[in-house]
Parts: C-alpha cells; sequence; structure tokens
C-alpha cells in the first residue's frame, strides 16, 4: 500500500452516473460482491450526515475548486440519523489517492464542540483530537455545512476493494447540529443521479476493472462537499 508521511493512501476513483447506468452496474455488483454488513439488509443502504469544517478563508473549498494536490478536510460524521456512533475525521486527499483518519467521540464531547467549548480536544488521548485543537486555534475552523445523503456499499477482500453508490445527496440549511431532528436540507441533485465511488489498496482486481470498463460515465473530480456549500 502506497504511504505519504507515514500514512496509509488508496485510490478514489469517482463517478456521477444516472439510474440507469446505476441498475446496470448495481446487478453485476451484487453478482460478485456482498454489501458491507452495516447496510440495511432489505434496502441495502445506510443513512451518512456529516457536518464540514473549514477555515475563515473558506480554504478546504476554494483548494478543491483550484485543484491542490494536498488537502485536507475535517468533519464530523453520524450514522443513521444519529443513532449511530459518532466520529471526527480528517480526510486528506494526493491526487488520486485518499487518507483517512478517524477517532471516536461522545455525545457529550460533539455537543461541547458544537457548542463552541474546545477544552476537551487538549490534551487528549486522541492525536486527532489535538491536531483538530490546533487547526481551531491556529486557522480558526468552524461549522459551516451539514451533507446528508443515503449510501449502498459493496465490499470485495482482494485489494479490499470499496464500491458506493450515494443518493439523495442533501445540504443542511440554518443548522450545524446533526444531531437535531429538524435539520432542513435542500436536494443538490436531480431525481436519479448518483455518486459512485470506486476505493481500492494498490490493484484494482479484473473483474472489477472489467466491469468498470463496460461504463459509459467517465471519471470526475466530485466534492460533495463542494456541491453542498453551493446551497449554503
Amino acid at each position: 500500500m502506497a504511504k505519504y508521511k507515514g500514512r496509509s493512501l488508496r485510490y478514489e476513483l469517482k463517478y456521477m452516473i444516472n439510474e440507469a447506468e446505476y441498475l446496470w452496474v448495481r446487478d453485476r455488483l451484487a453478482a460478485l460482491m456482498p454489501t458491507d454488513n452495516h447496510a440495511d439488509p432489505t434496502t441495502r443502504e445506510y443513512h451518512l450526515r456529516s457536518l464540514y469544517f473549514d477555515d475563515i478563508n473558506n480554504s478546504a473549498m476554494w483548494e478543491k475548486q483550484d485543484g491542490v494536490e494536498f488537502r485536507d478536510k475535517y468533519r464530523i460524521r453520524t450514522y443513521k440519523m444519529g443513532k449511530g456512533d459518532i466520529v471526527l475525521e480528517k480526510k486528506s486527499k494526493l491526487g488520486m489517492m485518499t487518507a483517512k483518519d478517524s477517532a471516536p467521540m461522545t455525545r457529550n464531547q460533539y455537543e461541547d464542540l458544537v457548542f463552541g467549548d474546545y477544552n476537551f480536544l487538549m490534551p487528549s488521548k486522541e492525536p486527532l483530537f489535538e491536531e483538530f485543537y490546533g487547526k481551531i486555534r491556529t486557522q480558526l475552523l468552524k461549522p459551516v455545512v451539514i451533507v446528508d445523503y443515503d449510501r449502498e456499499p459493496y465490499i470485495y477482500p482482494i485489494g479490499n476493494v470499496r464500491i458506493t453508490f450515494d443518493r439523495n445527496l442533501h445540504s443542511g440549511q440554518f443548522s450545524t447540529d446533526i444531531l437535531s431532528g429538524e435539520v432542513t436540507s435542500v436536494p443538490v441533485f436531480d431525481a436519479g443521479a448518483l455518486i459512485m465511488e470506486v476505493k481500492y489498496d494498490d490493484i484494482l482486481p479484473p473483474q472489477v476493472r472489467a466491469l468498470l470498463g463496460g461504463m459509459t460515465a467517465q471519471r470526475m473530480a466530485i466534492s460533495k462537499y463542494t456541491l453542498c456549500r453551493r446551497y449554503h
């Protein structure tokens, strides 16, 4: 697996697809790859809600639009509409490759953070907490937008492949509390549009590569965070 400053990197490919292409790919994937254990056995999906942070210059947003080679984004993520785990994450991008660091948060820690009390982050046994504290203090990171969507995940052990379909992408409005049941959101795409993501370590297995080769959609540079900021 590729490394950068001691961190493991994975390839990440993204595609914008329509419902017809989704059905074509999904039917073939389902015969090759099982769904992630966290997915609902009936719908094959789970819900993701993330609160993204940016500095006073909106650096994370502009660096993405300007194509900066190496960049970081910080977010707090929860699953199943706040009924699942809460985690602080840093996602790093280096060209076509990504790295992700995460640290679990308690509900009390999350509530302290969102309402402006960062003291629990420093000192901490979690290196990511201390790093995040430093970014808040020096770069004035603050919560800026909620990103909501449903994910259908498939996994393949050879190459540590993970293929996901993200639909119903929504941008949260007038709130930065991901645990609130009263978040108003607006759809980012027209009905039927999905984002397909392909992640793997070093080599994409031939079976999966052949499947992707049959698609008409082209790989694109897509950021759910940047897309949702347009509506906020």
